[in-house]
């Protein structure tokens, strides 16, 4: 299954899922990664380094550097990793509401990683969305 391409059946259908975790971003060497498990939500190489995703909780217990803290909101409709257009709708919202983003797509769903302390405004910005695409 592909996934729907169709940017207006995309944003009536994303129904947004708020994640509660408390979640930060770390960068580390890839000489210093540590040894622990760490069962990050995301785990990604750039060449200065490597950033993790992973609840605050495992961070402090491994003292890792992190800055803010964020959660997750989860896009539940199936988008196809091709669509176009659909993630630059929901940043365009979000960006006019003065919510600062970070957006990961994965195979099946997109994740809209938004500060902790705007979660609420952001699910109510993702939720007007959807309805006025209906």
């Amino acid at each position: 299954m592909s996934g729907i391409r169709e940017l207006a059946e995309l944003l009536k259908s994303m129904k947004p899922v708020l994640q509660e975790t408390d979640l930060v971003f770390c960068s580390v060497d890839y000489n210093s990664l540590p040894e622990q498990t760490i069962d990050p939500l995301m785990f990604f190489k750039e060449e200065k380094g490597i950033t993790l995703i992973l609840p605050k909780t495992i961070a402090n217990r491994l003292s890792l550097d992190y800055v803010g803290l964020w959660v997750r909101i989860t896009l539940t409709v199936h988008s196809s990793l091709d669509a176009v257009g659909f993630l630059a709708k929901i940043s365009e919202a979000l960006a006019n509401a003065g919510i600062s983003t970070n957006v990961v797509s994965a195979f099946y769903h997109d994740h809209i990683f938004v500060p902790k302390d705007r979660a609420k405004d952001a699910m109510k910005v993702l939720k007007q969305l959807s309805e006025s695409s209906q």
